[in-house]
Parts: C-alpha cells; structure tokens; sequence
C-alpha cells in the first residue's frame, strides 16, 4: 500500500472542478450572504452570534478527536481572550482555555502569513495541559506515525504519515505552497475553499505533530478560508464534519492514497457548504434568545434566568434531555420544593413546554 506521500507526483495534487462550478458560486454568494446577515445585526447580537460559532467549532473540534470539553469553560475563556469579562473568569479545564485561545487567535491573524512560529504556537495552546506530548515542536520520535484502529493485536493501519526525519522539510515546503497560494500571490488559488480543502489534506498527510493535528490542520482550512473572504471566516467547520465523523475519516482515507483529489474536493466543498448553512440557523438562533428574553424580562428570578441561559449556552441543537428538577437543582443549589415551583412558573409564563409527567416530568425551551 502507497501513501500520497510516497507517489512521484507528490506533492503536486490535481482536481477537475467540473461539475462543481454551481457549488462553487453557492460557497462565495452564501459567504456573502452571512457577512451581510452579521453586519445587519446590532454590536451586542453580532457579538453574541460570533462567539455561538466559536465554541461550537471549538468544542466540536476536541470532540472530533475523542476530547469532551466544558462548554461554559470554553465560553468564559473566549469572553476572557476577547476582553468581554471585567473580571476574567477562573476556568477549570485547561483544554478548554487552550482551545479558547487558538479559535481567537486564528481569527485575529487571519490576514499574517502562515509561518512555523503561529503553528508551534497554535500547538502550545491547544496541547498546554498535556504533560506527556512533546509541545510547540515537530514530531521527532523514530515509530512510524499511524492512523490505527481496532482491538491490541487487530488494529488496522488507515494511514502512515512520513517519517519524522522528513517532516520539517515537508513543513517547510507546505508553508512556502499555503502563503504562496493565498489571494493576491503569484500561484493563487481563486477558490477559498478548493484551497482550504488542499490545506487540509497536504496539512493531514505530512501530521507534523505528536497529537493535535486535527485540530490545527481544522484551523489551517479555516485560515485558508478567511484569507480566501478577507475577514474572519464565520462558520464551524468541525460541528459539520462531527456530526459525520465516520464520513470525514473515510474521505481522508481515501484522499490519501493519490494526489489527483477531484473526490475529495467534492467532499470538502459540500461541508463548507453545510457548514455555512448551520451559520445561518446560528444566527437565527441568536435573535430568537435575546426575543426570549425580552418577553420575559423583569419575570424571571435569578435562578430561572440562570438555567434558561445554561440552556441556551448549548446552541441551536439544545439542551440534551431538556431540564427537569434534578438537574435544576444541580445548576442552582436550590431545594427539590423550590426547583418544582420555578419549573411551574416557567412553564405559566411560556417559557418552557412540559414532556412528559410524573416523575418523568422534564421541559424544554420554547424560543419564540
């Protein structure tokens, strides 16, 4: 079995865009389109709207990786990084504030060059808590670098990324192709995302680092992207790519076996596709809380407003299971009594619909 890597022609990737030209133009008016729908918004909306995207793609792009990490850590740390909070925030998972800190910092250096120093930084932030990874450096280990699966004694090698002794020179030469390739440059890539997809993937192939590849190969396609819409790319690329893992891993299987990619251009084009549509909803989203929270202002107790927003801090897709009196008391430390009787009145004030009854009683939100 050969590895793009190994081939001839490596590493010059050839694809047909036949045939993709009317996604193509859907990417580039549907980026228009989302930058048009954020400057509409008011500050303290588009704000909101734009830290929403960046915790689902920062906890999106952990989760991708087997990496379950605290939503409201990663919201705190973002409102620390940005200057949102008076005071900042303690926070608790160190995993969190190193993810936090790498989807600020790509997109306040989206316009700079891609140079050594941002990626060994990148790694720092997000492989800080780690103690036994090899942290702001090239892998440098003599075992073979392997994408396995399966049981001790039945694992399946999916990929087998170069030899460390070779990684710096491919680094070198993948950075030299990505500033190269970027807007305004001699070899520019007209497509942001044909070229965010070719980033990736040579990104992936080469998987300089001990651990947190993913992650920074995620930012690299995003970086690829912003510079392509000159400003901050406002999408999640890993909470589409998460919600079909399976597909992801067997697209870059595949892509990494020959360098004529045509596929998996095709593939990666449809989830920036799915990804801005997810903005979209976001977006929407966000407008319908600060509604809710309008229509009920001056009826909530502290305690009611806080699990509503704890609710809501969990995005578009919801609060998993709803919230019922254990886990109202769990969030505020109240009593069981006390719990039932704010779950009661919230539901008499049409901010919660009941499902179910009993002891099975639980609610879920109902936006306006």
């Amino acid at each position: 079995m050969q590895y793009n890597w190994q081939l001839n022609d490596w590493p010059d990737f050839r694809y047909d865009l036949t045939g993709m030209e009317k996604d193509l133009l859907a990417f580039a008016q549907s980026s228009g389109h989302v930058k048009g729908l954020f400057k509409a918004l008011p500050e303290p909306l588009e704000e909101q709207a734009r830290i929403d995207i960046m915790v689902a793609e920062a906890v999106k792009t952990s989760e991708i990786e087997g990496e379950i990490i605290s939503r409201e850590d990663v919201l705190s740390s973002l409102r620390n990084n940005l200057g949102l909070n008076r005071v900042p925030e303690h926070i608790k998972d160190k995993r969190a504030e190193g993810i936090a800190k790498l989807m600020v910092d790509v997109r306040k250096t989206y316009g700079s060059n891609l140079t050594i120093d941002t990626l060994f930084n990148w790694h720092l932030m997000v492989m800080e808590p780690f103690l036994h990874i090899n942290k702001g450096k090239w892998r440098s280990g003599k075992e073979p670098m392997q994408i396995i699966s399966g049981a001790i004694g039945k694992e399946i090698v999916h990929f087998e990324a170069p030899p460390s002794d070779r990684v710096p020179e491919e680094m070198e030469h993948f950075i030299q192709w990505f500033n190269k390739t970027a807007p305004g440059q001699p070899e520019a890539i007209l497509h942001p995302a044909v070229r965010s997809a070719v980033a990736h993937l040579y990104f992936e192939s080469i998987h300089p680092f001990e651990d947190g590849n993913g992650r920074i190969g995620r930012a690299v396609a995003e970086k690829a992207i912003s510079q392509g819409i000159n400003g901050p790319a406002i999408l999640s690329i890993s909470n589409t790519l998460e919600k079909n893992r399976q597909a992801y891993y067997e697209a870059l299987k595949k892509a990494q076996r020959s360098n004529e990619i045509t596929p998996w251009i095709r593939y990666f084009l449809d989830v920036l596709l799915q990804a801005q549509h997810q903005t979209e909803a976001v977006i929407t989203f966000t407008i319908a809380k600060v509604r809710f929270f309008e229509h009920l202002k001056e009826q909530l107790n502290e305690r009611q407003e806080k699990v509503l927003r704890r609710m809501l801090d969990a995005g578009p897709d919801g609060f998993q299971g709803g919230i019922n009196a254990r886990k109202y008391v769990s969030i505020t430390r109240t009593s069981k009594a006390t719990a039932t009787r704010d779950l009661q009145n919230l539901v008499a004030l049409g901010a919660l619909a009941p499902l179910g009854s009993g002891r099975n009683a639980r609610y879920e939100i109902r936006l306006p």
